[in-house]
C-alpha cells in the first residue's frame, strides 16, 4: 500500500526530508515508525513522540490504510 509519511522539527531533520512516499505492507502507525527508522537510522526512538493520520492525532496502534497521510511529531520539552 501507499502511505504518505510527514516529518516534523527534529524528525525532518533526522530524516533529512520533509516528505516521502512509502510502499509499505501494512500494520500500525508505530509499525510504520519502526520501519522509517529502519531507512533512516538517525530518527529518535518513538517514545513521547506523537503521531497524527489524516491530519487527526491518533493512537500509535491505529492500523493505516491505502493513501493514508502519517505525520510525525517528535517528543516536546515543555516548562
Amino acid at each position: 500500500m501507499k502511505i504518505q509519511v510527514r516529518y516534523f522539527a527534529l524528525f525532518r531533520e533526522q530524516a533529512g526530508c520533509d516528505a516521502e512516499t512509502v510502499n509499505w505492507s501494512g500494520g500500525t502507525a508505530a509499525d510504520l515508525f519502526q520501519t522509517m527508522a529502519a531507512k533512516h537510522p538517525t530518527l529518535q526512538t518513538q517514545a513521547a513522540a506523537l503521531v497524527a493520520i489524516n491530519d487527526e492525532m491518533s493512537s500509535w496502534e491505529t492500523r493505516l490504510h491505502e493513501d493514508d497521510e502519517v505525520l510525525f511529531f517528535p517528543p516536546v520539552a515543555g516548562g
